[in-house]
């Protein structure tokens, strides 16, 4: 990749604290904190977590994103390897497909302020912490309550994130451009606590009941974000901010799932 783009004349930007040992004249190594404000585009090569890890740098900048997948399974880094430089091409020469993913907000919030903030492109997790008792908290959707809850936590995924944790929660699929949220119990003690899906513009509140050796933890994007304890609240907020992701041109989000799942592989569906 790197001396393709020197090729092109483009100037490739590394973080200080990337473990590629990069050549000098192929990239300049600067702070990451950097990257965002210098860059007119940002490659991810890995994962969906490294995609994850590459939105949080990019999320107050508005730079568009593009995802190579060397992962496992990759729904968000949808260029395979092979098509990795054709792809980059196509985004420096403005032939993608802009695709643009709504973010998250989570707020911890104590003694009615918030003690801390962050934002989210997946999902945002309540789970247990370093405990084995199960957790006991309510749910609240714009001030309304909806439930009481026991188990290992709850899900508030975006439809970008229906396919991810929340999906293995027993969530459905979403469509990526639907505006609805997913909240999904994590191994509910009651087996009629099911998922729900709310319009993304509602605020979700999650208070836990103090029981004995009650701890957990809020994650966003699979970062931790800091300890819920008895009396606090977590808040889930729509926010204006979006990311925006790249796609090879005629992209197709059900042929991947179809890829991603294997789905259409019977004998009776040829179909790719």
């Amino acid at each position: 990749m790197l001396p393709h783009l020197r090729q092109r004349g483009v100037r490739a930007l590394l973080p200080l604290e990337d473990p590629l040992d990069a050549p000098a004249e192929l990239a300049e190594l600067i702070p990451e904190a950097e990257i965002a404000g210098r860059a007119d585009l940002v490659v991810a090569i890995g994962g969906d977590g490294t995609l994850l890890y590459a939105a949080r740098l990019v999320a107050q900048r508005g730079v568009p994103l593009i995802g190579i997948n060397r992962g496992r399974l990759g729904f968000l880094t949808d260029v395979l390897p092979k098509d990795m430089l054709a792809s980059v091409d196509a985004a420096l020469e403005g032939r993608c497909e802009r695709d643009e993913r709504a973010l998250l907000e989570a707020r911890i919030v104590r003694d009615g302020a918030s003690v801390a903030s962050a934002l989210a492109l997946n999902d945002i997790v309540l789970q247990k912490w370093e405990t084995g008792r199960m957790l006991d908290f309510e749910t609240w959707i714009d001030g309304a309550y909806v439930n009481t809850h026991g188990g290992d936590g709850l899900v508030v995924a975006s439809s970008t994130g229906s396919t991810a944790y929340a999906l293995s929660c027993g969530g459905p699929i979403v469509a990526p451009h639907l505006d609805v949220l997913v909240v999904a119990p994590i191994s509910p003690h009651t087996l009629s606590d099911r998922p729900v899906i709310v319009s993304s513009q509602s605020v979700v509140t999650v208070k836990l009941i103090d029981r004995p050796d009650t701890r957990a933890q809020i994650t966003c994007d699979g970062v931790a974000l800091g300890e819920l304890m008895p009396g606090d609240r977590l808040e889930v907020h729509p926010t204006p901010r979006k990311i925006t992701l790249l796609h090879p041109d005629k992209f197709d989000y059900y042929r991947l799932l179809r890829s991603k799942l294997r789905w259409g592989r019977g004998s009776f569906n040829t179909s790719e």
